[in-house]
């Protein structure tokens, strides 16, 4: 088991992830309270390390060109932040489904249907919905670094 705030981050970033692509092309403001819930800063000001923590992730992935942002809302959002073309191209691709259990498709879905169905966009939300932590864990990482899990796989 992972260490709780590692937890955290991968469905955080699988949550931004899901969120940019979901509005793409379109940018969008970035809120830390719709990715992690809901926060009240303390009598300074300051927010709590959840809170702290998913801002943080946002920038990472900013730093680590998978999105890109016109500026910040203090601590609360990125102003504008959009995928970059790498992630959309990343998100984009087929994954590798032996990650996590993926129900096979019903008979006679078209091959564009199944094309959808095997990319790391759709790995990422179904696994959001129904996966556990540990699965969430292994999409995120595939997505991330590409091949970095695949000699655990066999």
């Amino acid at each position: 088991m992972a260490d709780i705030h590692i937890e955290d981050f991968y469905r955080d970033t699988a949550l931004i992830l899901v969120n940019l692509y979901n509005a793409f092309p379109r940018r969008i403001n970035l809120f830390v309270e719709d990715i992690s819930g809901p926060d009240e800063p303390d009598e300074f000001g300051l927010h709590s390390k959840r809170h702290a923590a998913c801002f943080g992730a946002m920038l990472w992935l900013a730093e680590e060109g998978m999105l890109r942002y016109v500026d910040t809302i203090r601590q609360e959002a990125l102003d504008q932040a959009v995928l970059t073309q790498a992630a959309f191209v990343r998100l984009s691709a087929p994954a590798d489904t032996r990650l996590v259990p993926v129900e096979p498709p019903p008979a006679g879905i078209p091959e564009p249907v199944l094309a959808d169905l095997a990319t790391h966009i759709h790995l990422l939300r179904q696994t959001l919905r129904t996966g556990t932590s540990s699965q969430l864990s292994r999409v995120v990482q595939a997505t991330l670094f590409p091949g970095s899990l695949l000699p655990a796989l066999h």
